[in-house]
């Protein structure tokens, strides 16, 4: 192993005990369910921000959109950026106060439970179904990081991809099953920082190899529609439309911001809603910044490969990493940077999986042991139940990764399309309809995850239409005509509504 590679397995190693760290740190202060699934309600306002966009990002802000404005040129990743910015702005502004203050007043800890507790369902078939939703979109979700981090410590060392990823697994699942929600927030925190720093020194950098910034933008231009918002390119430099509906369904992702459970939980976990406005400016402001840089990043990187030969990549993907190592060869100092930014990467995927993780733990051994089939048994014994439930959910995301040619994207597309129609219409009626019901809950529920599924394996013509923009529409249909159909809530549910209105 040569010096740069020493140097950089030095940072990423350090970087992954301060994570294990944290989660030992804070197992603590976890005395009862509450605390492990949503931190008491304890987090702060900066914690808070950068911990649910840190969670949101995943690796996809450091290789895909980088690598997408490589290959393609900026209309699809500049479309996707807006609607993402767009998603991130309503969510905050629309929905998290007064999901903090409803998931107050009725006790609810997980996204199902809040759901069940909201419409009062002592059937158990609401959270049940939500709950289902989640172990249904999550697993997947979750593989996908698990794979990701396989992916890059295999490119980087040359160890084997199902080595990498278990080892990946095992440190995400270990400050995760300890620390629980507080450590997954407060490592997200601390992630976010370091994909931060990441941006910076690549583009920097970057910059510097290409030649200055004018070489990057005479570069750009000289390509045929790689600057056009409405025309792209599909790698070999041939001109493609990009047209209303490929724009459209872009956008559309920014729905999904609505329906995601490891976001609408740091809202429910604000310590003061009255600092919601602090999070949202700066969880926006980072997004467009962040979002911005990887843009130019993606720019920056094809300027490169004029100059530099390692630049010429195979995997567009891979160029923060080709960046990283080329800095790397400068001296100790700058591997140890290239290692910083390596790190921002796992950072940003590992962000994304422990939440994801701790999700879909939280279906089975909070919404379904419990809220579903109302097992009776201590604090304690939740608290066992919980991390159980964590490495077992851990152990069919490494199952599910096993195949190291599975695609990323296509799994993080599918899944953000489940969660942002089967729940964030929804949850935009529970907390703004006082007329929806739990018969319209789940029907929506229901049909929204159907439609994702339907739609996703249909093929041509309007089905080319991103999955969640119309399984979104019919979700909302059913909600409101279910609803309206079915009997009206009872008065103690429309004066807890009014309630919370007021608060």
């Amino acid at each position: 192993m040569s010096t740069s590679e020493i140097c950089i397995l030095i940072a990423i190693v350090a970087y992954l005990a301060i994570v294990v760290i944290v989660g030992v740190l804070y197992s603590k202060k976890n005395e009862s369910v509450d605390d492990f699934y949503l931190g008491g309600r304890k987090l702060g306002p900066f914690v808070t921000a950068m911990s649910a966009e840190a969670s949101d990002m995943s690796g996809w802000l450091l290789m895909g959109l980088p690598g997408l404005v490589y290959l393609c040129g900026i209309a699809e990743a500049s479309w996707t950026a807006i609607g993402l910015a767009a998603g991130t702005y309503v969510n905050w502004l629309v929905l998290a106060k007064r999901l903090r203050n409803y998931s107050s007043k009725i006790n609810a800890i997980t996204v199902p439970d809040f759901f069940a507790k909201r419409f009062k369902d002592n059937t158990n078939i609401l959270i049940a179904v939500a709950a289902v939703l989640i172990i249904i979109f999550f697993i997947p979700y979750t593989a996908s990081g698990f794979s990701t981090c396989g992916k890059l410590f295999g490119s980087l060392f040359g160890i084997d991809y199902h080595i990498a990823m278990v080892i990946s697994a095992v440190v995400i699942v270990a400050y995760t099953s300890l620390g629980g929600f507080l450590a997954a927030s407060t490592t997200d925190f601390i992630q976010s920082i370091i994909m931060s720093i990441a941006l910076v020194i690549v583009l920097v950098f970057g910059v510097h190899v290409a030649g200055g910034w004018n070489a990057v933008t005479d570069n750009a231009k000289s390509i045929t529609d790689y600057l056009s918002l409405v025309a792209t390119t599909d790698g070999a430099g041939n001109s493609v439309s990009f047209g209303t509906m490929k724009i459209v369904s872009t956008l559309a992702w920014g729905l999904g911001y609505f329906g995601m459970p490891h976001i609408l939980l740091r809202f429910m976990a604000i310590e003061d809603p009255k600092k919601i406005k602090i999070s949202r400016r700066v969880a926006s402001v980072w997004v467009l910044i962040a979002m911005g840089v990887a843009v130019l990043i993606g720019m920056v990187g094809l300027a490169m490969s004029k100059t530099e030969p390692s630049m010429v990549l195979a995997d567009s993907e891979t160029v923060i990493v080709a960046i990283s190592s080329l800095l790397s060869k400068y001296g100790i100092v700058f591997a140890l940077l290239a290692g910083i930014i390596l790190a921002g990467i796992l950072a940003s995927t590992m962000s994304t999986a422990d939440s994801q993780l701790l999700a879909a733990a939280s279906a089975i051994s909070q919404d379904i042991m419990v809220g579903t089939f109302k097992f009776k048994i201590t604090a304690k014994a939740k608290m066992i139940a919980a991390r159980l439930t964590v490495i077992a959910i851990a152990v069919l995301g490494v199952v599910f990764a096993w195949d190291p040619n599975s695609s990323v994207f296509g799994i993080v597309s599918f899944a953000w399309a489940g969660f942002g129609a089967s729940f964030g219409p929804l949850m935009l009626f529970s907390l703004f309809w006082k007329r929806t019901n739990k018969w319209g809950g789940i029907a929506g529920m229901i049909s929204g995850g159907v439609t994702v599924i339907a739609w996703h394996y249909a093929e041509g013509g309007l089905f080319s239409l991103y999955e969640l923009l119309p399984a979104f529409i019919v979700s909302s249909l059913f909600i409101v005509v279910v609803s309206l159909l079915t009997k009206a809530p009872e008065k103690e549910i429309t004066e807890e509504y009014e309630a919370v209105k007021k608060m």
